[in-house]
């Protein structure tokens, strides 16, 4: 029996070379490591690091432009209070709005000394302050879900680095046929340079510049 070949990821998006290669520069900017100067440690919980909302908002109006975060759920559990959203933000590679999604948990405050379960030990204004972190705890929770810039993986340990796929790299680089067979028929440098000077979609092509310049050093 004879096995078939697998394909390859850059087979599978052929069709699409050029949102996929796209999808994989988005995906390279999110699993950078995030500013160490944003990392924090939790002052309750020994040894585990956050980043804090402010910065995660930021990071959301600087690389989606818009964004907007929805509600889906709210209720109490034990002690304490859960809230889900929903973050919704415009993909900068389809021009659509995809979303994530996170819970957050907040334990209610109450008089020191004193248990969460009798209802009369619960602080004036608990719930109103305890709501809000939980909603701020399900977003930072959500934003996790774009990578390590977002500080998915500060308290996880042996994580894998994200490498950009070089199939899909040198997939959407290839120079088309009808470009090849143009290039052959040029004979000196200067027409070589006004014909690529034509060319600005292939300025950024590392294949393309390489290419150039080989026909140039052959031409000189």
């Amino acid at each position: 029996m004879e096995i078939q070949k697998l394909p390859t990821v850059a087979e599978l998006f052929a069709e699409n070379i050029q949102d996929a290669f796209k999808n994989e520069q988005l995906n390279l900017l999110l699993n950078q490591p995030p500013n160490e100067k944003w990392i924090k440690e939790h002052p309750f919980i020994a040894g585990y690091k956050y980043i804090q909302i402010d910065k995660v908002e930021y990071l959301l109006r600087r690389i989606f432009k818009r964004f907007k975060i929805e509600v889906t759920g709210q209720g109490t559990a034990f002690n304490g209070v859960w809230v889900t959203v929903r973050v919704h933000y415009l993909n900068p590679v389809t021009n659509e709005f995809d979303y994530h999604d996170g819970i957050g948990a907040s334990q209610l405050q109450t008089k020191k000394g004193t248990s969460p379960a009798d209802l009369a030990n619960i602080n004036n204004g608990a719930l109103s302050m305890a709501f809000p972190l939980a909603k701020t705890v399900a977003i930072k929770d959500a934003c996790d879900h774009f990578g390590k810039l977002f500080g998915c993986d500060l308290n996880r340990k042996d994580a894998l680095p994200f490498t950009i796929d070089v199939n899909i790299l040198n997939k959407a680089n290839e120079i088309p046929v009808e470009i090849i067979e143009q290039l052959d028929l040029l004979t000196d440098v200067s027409g070589l340079d006004r014909y690529v000077s034509g060319l600005m979609e292939f300025h950024k092509n590392p294949l393309f510049i390489l290419e150039v310049k080989k026909r140039k050093e052959k031409l000189k």
